[in-house]
């Protein structure tokens, strides 16, 4: 039987992969093809994938810093750098799962024009993380449909299948 945590580890343990098995599965198309977008996305196959794995970055880092340093928004990163981004990032989700079961993590969001100080974030902090990778690799995943190209499963079920 799994507890609480072994269901949030899940949830982000198929959150880097699902980030990497689309990131696999985009590097056997041409690369021009990665410049594609359709109407309603973020942007092109790659500015979006770039965006999601920042956005990524910026919730790791706003999970220990009240008030993270301006956000550095690349345009567009090489795929095997953002493979490695992804590897960094399951590392470091695992870490703060770590704290937050130790109870060692307490994030606080500083009021700006766009958010209101929020006190013990973490839990706004790591549904927004999850929401939005998925907003981003169903843009991706409906770009690459609307193209004609094949598109990857990133389910849960096809992650537990190949986690067994």
């Amino acid at each position: 039987m799994s507890g609480p945590a072994d269901v949030l580890r899940a949830t982000f343990a198929h959150h880097t992969w699902a980030t990497a098995t689309l990131i696999d599965h985009l590097e056997a198309l041409p690369r021009e093809r990665l410049d594609d977008a359709i109407a309603g996305t973020y942007g092109s196959i790659v500015r979006t994938l770039t965006h999601l794995v920042d956005a990524d970055a910026r919730y790791l880092q706003r999970l220990v810093m009240d008030s993270p340093p301006p956000a550095l928004n690349r345009d567009e990163a090489p795929l095997p750098t953002l493979r490695d981004d992804m590897r960094d990032h399951a590392k470091r989700w695992d870490e703060m799962l770590n704290r937050l079961e130790a109870g060692a993590l307490n994030a606080s969001i500083m009021g700006s024009e766009d958010y209101p100080d929020t006190r013990h974030a973490e839990g706004l902090l790591m549904v927004q993380a999850i929401h939005h990778a998925n907003e981003h690799r169903t843009q991706v995943c409906s770009t690459l449909g609307a193209l004609g190209e094949e598109v990857p499963d990133l389910s849960g079920w096809s992650y537990w299948l190949l986690k067994r």
